[in-house]
């Protein structure tokens, strides 16, 4: 693994052409995805400023240009017409010399007139490194670059640690109320979330106070990426409680998740009406964010990095890491959040494979870029993906019948990667199993269960041998070769 030093993590971009070559080695690698967002070099993380606007969707995400490390950030910026294909226009916002000069960190955006506006952390650092956070304001101009107002918002609350970063606006257009809600720490070492009102979007921010959740004030050190979204006539704040470990959910300290409850603005008060549920049962989901400004309550459309805090990939050795998930429909079933794949999707399809009749014997070949159904009567179900021809190794989905519980477990991969977080999975079914949709692109799965009562997202990165997949159980099977929807252009 590379070390890198300060000066290296923290260089300052200032010519595309610094770039070819490392984009010239990335874009051959076997693990670039085809209908995946994923840098066009170094790292990606975060999705930030997730925003309709102008007949368009607008994402960007944190990106240090170097290598697989976390550095100096900027917000690269890309757009799509129905979120499955997606256009790159390159970098937008950079840090500056004053509040943001150690990276722009992530944030939101809102559409305010006839432009869009980031709200986003300005990560600045003292000659001696003490970190100074800062709540920042940047204009997108139609050019595609953005203004930045002289001044931020507002600083670091003192009541508080250094660790208050993510900002999500939230406008209230039935109270006619306009909010921040930032990710925080407490002094005493605990995650919160901070709220700040303002009467106007662009100016007079001020403090109101922290978010109470009643039953979760030890619950994690700290609370990244924090919002509350309206769903369905449900209140759901989401947030990533970070360094603590969560039952079923091995080793790993990083989790993404939500509470559905009550939020009373008057007394910041945010009342559970049940536990905290984990948004994906996988292995790399983090920073999941929804899109502002669709005005739809009934839905919200999630987008989330995938991977984690302080975990590594093999393409970290190719100097590049990170990609999204795909975009998903968010729905309320029940007292749960339902996460389904865009029915656009399906334009993806572009050949579909002849697997012989209603169940597949032995193994398939699998293709590198493909969607897979199955319909899953009663029963024990197995599917092994990434196998080799004689169906030994791979990631395992398992479904119990006799335990009503799905498994997915990647140890099976040459490939292993993080696995003192665990390599195991697994998600209760009371109603069984009936249905299975996954997408797997060069080096991700995504699987979804039961029409989205759960959602299982984990990178992979299969080497050569693993190449087939093979069910057991009683099953319909469908499989489509996927059409390309990114492109990997060199745009800076």
């Amino acid at each position: 693994m590379r070390e890198w030093t300060r000066e290296e993590k923290y260089r300052v971009l200032k010519d595309p052409q610094e770039l070819w070559d490392l984009y010239c080695r990335t874009r051959v690698s076997r693990y670039r995805q085809t209908f995946h967002l994923q840098p066009v070099t170094g790292l990606m993380n975060d999705p930030n400023g997730f925003v309709w606007h102008d007949n368009e969707w607008h994402l960007f995400y944190q990106w240090c240009p170097w290598g697989a490390v976390h550095g100096l950030k900027y917000w690269y910026h890309t757009v799509s017409g129905d979120l499955i294909t997606w256009k790159n226009l390159g970098v937008c916002l950079m840090p500056g010399d004053t509040y943001d000069n150690r990276g722009a960190y992530s944030g939101s955006a809102m559409p305010i007139g006839d432009a869009v506006y980031l709200y986003y952390t300005g990560n600045h650092r003292d000659p001696d490194w003490t970190r100074h956070p800062y709540t920042c304001l940047a204009k997108l101009r139609d050019d595609g670059w953005t203004e930045k107002y002289p001044l931020p918002l507002f600083g670091a609350h003192p009541d508080y640690t250094e660790h208050q970063r993510d900002p999500k606006i939230i406008v209230d257009r039935k109270r006619g109320k306009n909010y921040i809600i930032l990710g925080a720490q407490t002094k005493d070492g605990h995650g919160c979330a901070l709220v700040y009102g303002a009467e106007d979007l662009l100016h007079g921010w001020h403090f109101l106070g922290q978010l109470k959740v009643p039953g979760f004030e030890d619950f994690g050190d700290m609370w990244e990426c924090p919002s509350i979204e309206h769903i369905g006539g449900k209140e759901i704040l989401m947030f990533c409680p970070q360094h603590l470990t969560l039952p079923g959910r091995g080793n790993s300290r990083n989790h993404n998740g939500y509470i559905i409850g009550t939020m009373d603005w008057d007394s910041l008060i945010f009342t559970p009406e049940g536990r905290f549920h984990v948004l994906d049962f996988g292995f790399d989901s983090y920073a999941a964010e929804c899109a502002n400004n669709i005005q739809d309550e009934s839905k919200a459309v999630l987008v989330a990095w995938m991977g984690l805090p302080d975990s590594s990939y093999p393409t970290d050795e190719e100097d590049w890491q990170g990609c999204m998930t795909l975009p998903r429909e968010l729905t309320i079933r029940g007292r749960r959040l339902i996460q389904q794949p865009l029915p656009l999707l399906r334009q993806l399809r572009q050949e579909e494979i002849d697997l012989r009749g209603e169940e597949l014997s032995g193994t398939a070949p699998l293709p590198r870029a493909c969607e897979i159904e199955l319909y899953v009567r009663p029963g024990d179900a197995d599917v092994d993906l990434f196998c080799g021809r004689d169906g030994n190794g791979g990631l395992t989905i398992r479904y119990s019948e006799t335990q009503k519980v799905i498994t997915v477990d990647r140890s099976g991969m040459k490939r292993r990667f993080n696995t003192e977080q665990g390599e195991s999975r697994a998600r209760p079914l009371p109603g069984g199993l009936t249905h299975l949709r996954i997408f797997l692109d060069h080096s991700s799965c995504e699987i979804f269960v039961n029409d989205g009562d759960a959602v299982f997202t984990s990178r992979v990165f299969p080497e050569e041998g693993e190449d087939h997949f093979s069910v057991r159980g009683d099953a319909f099977v469908r499989l489509w070769t996927l059409k390309p929807a990114v492109r990997d252009d060199f745009v800076i």
